[in-house]
């Protein structure tokens, strides 16, 4: 069930790093017509829409190699154990995020930086 899920998610976002990454190397994340900017606005604005296009790139790609780290964990049989505490991730956690590598528990702790 959650390779399925997995395997779902990752074609999807191989998919959307392909069309966000042809739509850098075009320079047009606006999907007009020319990629030419007619005034020095056009030209900041277009910078931006090009950073915020890789960054969005960057972040599928992590989230790619994610996916990746559980389809291997899977493989393993050591997928649903948390890494840190190695307590069972509970499967509403699973559902909601089949990627996850921490409890519920170790994560918040993670978020607020009480734990590496």
């Amino acid at each position: 069930m959650f390779q399925n899920l997995l395997l779902a998610k990752r074609r999807e976002l191989v998919g959307d790093v392909l069309n966000l990454t042809d739509q850098a190397l075009r320079g047009n994340t606006s999907g007009g017509g020319s990629t030419v900017p007619l005034h020095m606005a056009d030209i900041g604005s277009d910078n931006w829409e090009q950073e915020f296009t890789l960054g969005l790139i960057e972040n599928e790609r992590a989230l790619v190699r994610e996916i990746d780290e559980a389809l291997d964990r899977i493989e393993a049989r050591t997928y649903g154990v948390c890494i840190a505490t190695h307590r069972a991730i509970e499967t509403t956690r699973l559902r909601a995020k089949p990627w996850a590598k921490y409890c519920v528990e170790y994560a918040r702790l993670r978020e607020l930086g009480r734990v590496p």
